[in-house]
């Protein structure tokens, strides 16, 4: 079962938009339907009336047109000034942040040479320690080894000899 369709009456408000109000078909209000829904087609809908591509958002003033100044009048030429001024006061300080930049990178490299440079010298010292160190342990395991000729004096045989009596 389809129902017909309404025919829509536009009217435009005071502000410029457009208003679609659809009326109930006569059928429809003396049919068996609620009254909550014959009252819904009659609610008024707000459609703009030119609607525009940005989907109906305000422009913020800076994107607003404005009529173009005379180039010779003094408003025109404050604005100029203004601007001028910072542009010139923008490109100083991206100047001063690539200086601030460059800066920090060449304090960062030195600071780097220098670290390197201790971890060398720190290398050579562990390096020169580890010898020292295996020497110590190399004279104190030569020292502590019996004699070649008296083995049957070592700990070792000793013990193999009582263990198996």
């Amino acid at each position: 079962m389809s129902r017909p369709s309404q025919p829509k009456l536009n009217t435009t408000d005071h502000n410029g938009v457009s208003v679609i109000q659809s009326q109930a078909h006569a059928a429809t209000s003396s049919s068996s339907l609620p009254v909550s829904v014959a009252e819904l087609q009659q609610v008024p809908q707000l459609v703009p009336a030119n609607p525009s591509p940005g989907g109906g958002k305000a422009l913020p003033p800076s994107k607003m047109k404005k009529p173009p100044a005379d180039k010779d009048s003094e408003e025109y030429r404050q604005r100029r000034e203004r601007n001028n001024l910072a542009v010139k006061k923008s490109r100083m300080r991206s100047k001063q942040k690539a200086l601030d930049t460059q800066q920090r990178v060449n304090e960062l490299k030195e600071e780097n040479e220098r670290l390197e440079a201790k971890i060398k010298l720190l290398s050579k010292e562990l390096s020169v320690l580890k010898d020292l160190f295996l020497e110590h342990a190399h004279n104190l395991a030569d020292n502590v080894q019996p004699p070649a000729g008296a083995e049957g004096s070592s700990p070792a045989t000793n013990s193999t000899s009582t263990n198996g009596q």
